[in-house]
């Protein structure tokens, strides 16, 4: 009898650790893309929502999103010269308009998403802006997005989702608002 409780044993802990290991394994590829409901400006809406966007893109007043300045990034009357001195256990701060972030980086300031054409994304195609949040990199090619845009979470959205985001930026009224270009951190 002892026998057969020690075999059991056995296999529950070799079955144990089969599962295990093809967990880890699972783990280790990467994440499968959710299939898509196809492209529109409404999904995007609902994207740009759910993702809260205006939560960085659209400068704050108030304590609240400014929506009279929708997406349109960091005002361009709102300078910022430096990263500031932080206090002990700090490592970013943030400004009024929640528009420039500091920290380890440097300073950087959320991009205007409007379709203006020469302050915006409206010079932009479908494919630099998937680009852009795909390998976050500026304009798809450029520097590194800087902290704290999350590409890396929205690089797994699919690419009608992308597309979808894009058409309703394309839809929203353009803002000419120049961002400024990030600070480099202190030598």
């Amino acid at each position: 009898m002892r026998v057969t409780l020690r075999r059991k044993a056995s296999m529950l802990i070799c079955g144990g650790l089969l599962l295990a290991l093809a967990g880890l394994v699972a783990a280790q590829q990467p994440p499968a893309r959710a299939a898509s409901s196809g492209v529109s400006v409404e999904r995007g809406k609902y994207l740009v929502t759910v993702q809260d966007c205006n939560g960085c893109h659209t400068p704050f007043k108030n304590g609240e999103p400014d929506m009279t300045r929708m997406l349109s990034g960091h005002p361009q009357d709102v300078k910022v010269t430096g990263r500031p001195a932080l206090p002990a256990g700090f490592s970013t701060a943030i400004n009024d308009t929640n528009t420039a972030w500091a920290g380890p980086w440097g300073v950087s300031f959320t991009t205007n998403l409007t379709p203006d054409r020469s302050t915006g994304i409206g010079a932009w195609n479908e494919k630099t802006f998937i680009n852009a949040i795909r390998l976050g990199k500026k304009i798809g090619v450029g520097r590194a997005l800087l902290p704290p845009m999350p590409w890396k979470m929205y690089a797994n959205l699919t690419d009608d989702d992308l597309r979808s985001v894009f058409a309703y930026l394309k839809s929203i009224p353009p803002i000419a608002n120049r961002v400024p270009n990030p600070i480099a951190p202190p030598k």
